[in-house]
């Protein structure tokens, strides 16, 4: 799940940060944006049994989302993540 993709899924005001299978990642970038005091909801999807191979066999995906005017500063925050991380979450464009 590496690169850049524009997801532009909106959750009330909220747009959508980044989505990852790794409920390890997901923690991780949790974490960081409480450091950074940035305001932000975590939400857990199931992915439908026929569509897991499309994310490496992966039942569930989590989606981080955030006030679109706090989304540089988290953006930021997310580039000072491990390279294991970085590499294991898709980041909207917003």
């Amino acid at each position: 799940m590496a690169g850049l993709k524009k997801l532009g899924n909106y959750v009330g005001n909220d747009v959508e940060l980044c989505r990852t299978t790794s409920a390890k990642v997901s923690n991780k970038t949790a974490e960081l944006l409480m450091e950074e005091r940035i305001p932000f909801s975590k939400n857990c999807k199931k992915i439908p049994f026929f569509n897991r191979d499309k994310y490496n066999g992966a039942s569930q995906i989590w989606v981080i989302s955030i006030n679109p005017h706090r989304y540089g500063q988290a953006r930021r925050a997310l580039d000072t993540l491990d390279v294991f991380c970085r590499k294991n979450m898709v980041l909207s464009n917003y």
